[in-house]
């Protein structure tokens, strides 16, 4: 603890500049003393992650149902080049803790740490991979991400750090959340416990949800299908240089990363679940030249740009166990065991037992292998991925018959460019608008071309600000049949009862019923009094047989202090609002008194109120979904991924005329039409929809016309 307090104080020295004077005898010996902390600490970092890695796959094998933490851990397990670029993250951070408190380093005459020299010594520079060769005149996206701006190559790739739209906040001004030391303060008052805000802010004692009357449930579930597109930060596998990372867990103790969320002294969760809930820190990338900061920067294992990357993956080795090399036609690969009557399930995960064959032993069912390894998070997630590779297969195999000189590679590619674009046409056309409500125009104006100069990638604040969409989760999910009446014996189940569940779809009806409840019931509401479902609050990756769960609130809460995210008033600023200082001012902006005065209690300032928190409880701009500091956050965010990305679909170029009105044609209903057995489908399926009212048959809605694809030499 009091080597982290120290780090303020070293900041200073860190970073002056290297003094112009030949090499000498001290700075050789920097060099070495350099060279030798790296290697110890690399022995102790790849030990750390080797440690949690084996503890991780033993859990899962032991016979033992799994726990809470060891289903987050799973969920949040960082792999292949996340993994290493996360891992050297680690080792710069532990060196540099080491070189300044070395006694000879602060002797050396004439110089300071030589920042360069630790950077190469560390392998920052191979972090994630080595520079990628770019072939500019290609038409197709790489996996990675790489090669889209000709300028910045590496801009928006993945296993980058995610960009900072204001700087970083931390305690200590380097890498402590606030709330970290006992007793230190925040702009003069005391951090709450997250726990406790999520209790008096987030949560609600009547259980009934309130349901959205003008949105569907899909609109609840393309949002995450969004973010799962766009962002995920994996957690560090290090616990603490004292202390293993099963200890951090079991034990409640707070050192470097781990930083456990303590229970209030009356939160009920204190008699079932101890005095915590563990937390283990985000994985954060080595600082890049010329180091104006050291500020802990957090990782993004995906590309920045809406790509369908959650269907491909966003790195080669993935993408190819993903794909059937087997098969000239460009498909993906699907599942060989089991079928959903006769159409294609997504292969499985081949680390065996997986989470979702020990949730159920019975049934016995491991979690899907997708391009997201947390597709099978929840019941609806895995059917959505279902859904995309089915249409990739779908179209790869017409634009054979299109084509029939087409290798496949090139069905592959085409194939999957035109899946990006859907994601991105469904994403702007249809979901966009009715969450920025009034406010789309003023935040995404129509599109003017690509901008080489727009830096698209996905910033630290918008994966705070795109968890909105927790609060539109009801409590239930819903299964139909084909008069979208209840289906089976269990129609009704509750949210908890789905996480990691892959037998309820594969032994129960496969995905048509639970896409109808999708299409036919609606979201909940996010209501100021009735924020987040208790089956998140409380019961968040609860496994059947315990009654442990995590709670979703004080998860966001504390990873928005992890992520050193500056406070609610900073980012009203940012956004040219006003910054309420008062009770009657933040009463004012929330247009709740009664509100503003628990957030007040707790905070003492708005300055201190997290992002999340202070964004999701504004009331909603006219017609929209969120409020306005949401609107302005999000609505920068995705202008920017349009802007900045090379091969959106609108952009000269990707695609031809005749292609982009074909393409503009694409629907939700559509895809399910030509990839379920569900015969009647909803024109609008992200406005609330009741059956049979505004439903349709198949036959009537417009289908993807591929002729444009056609080669002219065919």
């Amino acid at each position: 603890m009091r080597v982290l307090l120290l780090l303020p104080a070293l900041l200073a020295s860190l970073l002056w500049l290297q003094a112009t004077v030949p090499l000498t005898k001290a700075q050789t010996t920097q060099t070495s003393i350099i060279a030798d902390t790296v290697n110890q600490v690399k022995v102790q970092v790849n030990k750390a992650f080797l440690d949690s890695r084996t503890r991780l796959k033993t859990a899962m094998t032991s016979g033992m149902p799994p726990t809470t933490r060891q289903l987050s851990e799973y969920l949040k397990h960082a792999k292949g080049r996340t993994r290493t670029a996360i891992r050297i993250g680690q080792v710069w951070e532990e060196s540099l803790k080491k070189l300044r408190l070395q006694t000879p380093l602060t002797n050396v005459t004439g110089s300071s740490l030589d920042l360069t020299s630790l950077s190469a010594e560390v392998g920052c520079q191979a972090a994630p991979a080595p520079v990628v060769s770019c072939d500019m005149n290609s038409p197709y996206r790489t996996i990675t991400g790489d090669c889209n701006n000709r300028r910045n190559p590496a801009l928006g790739a993945a296993n980058r750090a995610l960009a900072r739209w204001l700087p970083a906040e931390y305690e200590d001004g380097l890498s402590l959340p606030f709330g970290w030391t006992p007793g230190k303060t925040r702009n003069g008052f005391p951090v709450p416990l997250a726990r406790d805000v999520s209790n008096k802010i987030i949560s609600y004692l009547n259980e009934e949800d309130v349901l959205d009357q003008n949105r569907s449930m899909l609109f609840m579930q393309w949002g995450q299908i969004v973010d799962h597109d766009l962002d995920f930060a994996p957690e560090t596998e290090m616990g603490s240089s004292s202390f293993s990372k099963a200890q951090c867990d079991e034990h409640c103790i707070q050192g470097d990363n781990c930083y456990p969320i303590m229970f209030p002294p009356s939160d009920l969760k204190v008699k079932t679940q101890g005095k915590c809930m563990p937390f283990f820190r985000t994985g954060f990338v080595c600082p890049t030249p010329p180091y104006q900061s050291l500020a802990r920067e957090q990782v993004n294992a995906l590309t920045s740009f809406l790509d369908a990357s959650l269907v491909y993956g966003p790195e080669p080795s993935l993408a190819s166990r993903l794909r059937n090399l087997s098969s000239p036609l460009g498909l993906m690969a699907v599942n060989q065991e089991v079928s959903d009557d006769g159409l294609p399930y997504l292969p499985f995960v081949t680390q065996q037992p997986s989470p979702c064959e020990v949730i159920n032993t019975t049934a016995g069912v491991p979690c899907f292998l997708a391009g997201d390894s947390r597709a099978s998070e929840q019941i609806l997630l895995a059917m959505s991925h279902t859904l995309f590779l089915r249409e990739h297969n779908r179209l790869a195999q017409e634009l054979k018959a299109l084509n029939p000189r087409w290798d496949g590679e090139k069905l592959y590619q085409e194939a999957r460019k035109i899946l990006g674009a859907f994601m991105q046409i469904i994403t702007f056309r249809d979901y966009l608008p009715i969450v920025l409500g009034d406010e789309m125009q003023k935040w995404i104006p129509p599109y003017q071309g690509y901008n080489e100069s727009v830096d698209p990638r996905i910033s630290n604040v918008f994966t705070f600000a795109f968890r909105f969409g927790h609060l539109e989760v009801p409590s239930t999910i819903f299964r139909l049949d084909e008069n979208y009446k209840p289906w089976g014996p269990e129609p009704e189940l509750p949210l908890h009862t789905l996480f990691f569940n892959t037998w309820r779809m594969v032994k129960e009806g496969g995905i048509d019923p639970l896409l109808r409840g999708l299409l036919a019931k609606k979201a909940k509401f996010m209501d100021q009094n009735k924020m987040m479902t208790g089956e998140l609050r409380n019961k968040l990756f609860q496994p059947t047989h315990t009654i442990h769960g995590f709670d979703l609130a004080a998860l966001n809460i504390q990873r928005c202090r992890d992520h050193g995210q500056p406070g609610y008033n900073s980012w009203r600023h940012f956004c040219g609002l006003s910054q309420p200082q008062t009770l009657e001012e933040l009463s004012a902006v929330l247009k709740n008194e009664m509100l503003a005065k628990k957030l007040l209690d707790l905070y003492g300032t708005p300055d201190n109120i997290d992002i999340w928190v202070g964004a999701i409880a504004e009331p909603l701009v006219e017609r929209g979904r969120v409020g306005p500091l949401l609107a302005c956050l999000l609505g920068h965010q995705f202008q920017r991924i349009r802007d900045g990305d090379r091969f959106w679909w609108e952009n000269t170029g990707i695609f031809t005329e005749k292609q982009q009105n074909s393409l503009w044609k694409m629907s939700f209903s559509r895809l399910v039409c030509d990839n379920t057995r569900i015969t009647k489908v909803p024109l609008n399926p992200f406005q609330a929809n009741s059956y049979p009212e505004g439903f349709v048959d198949c036959s009537d809605v417009e289908e993807l016309d591929l002729l444009p694809w056609a080669s002219v030499e065919e």
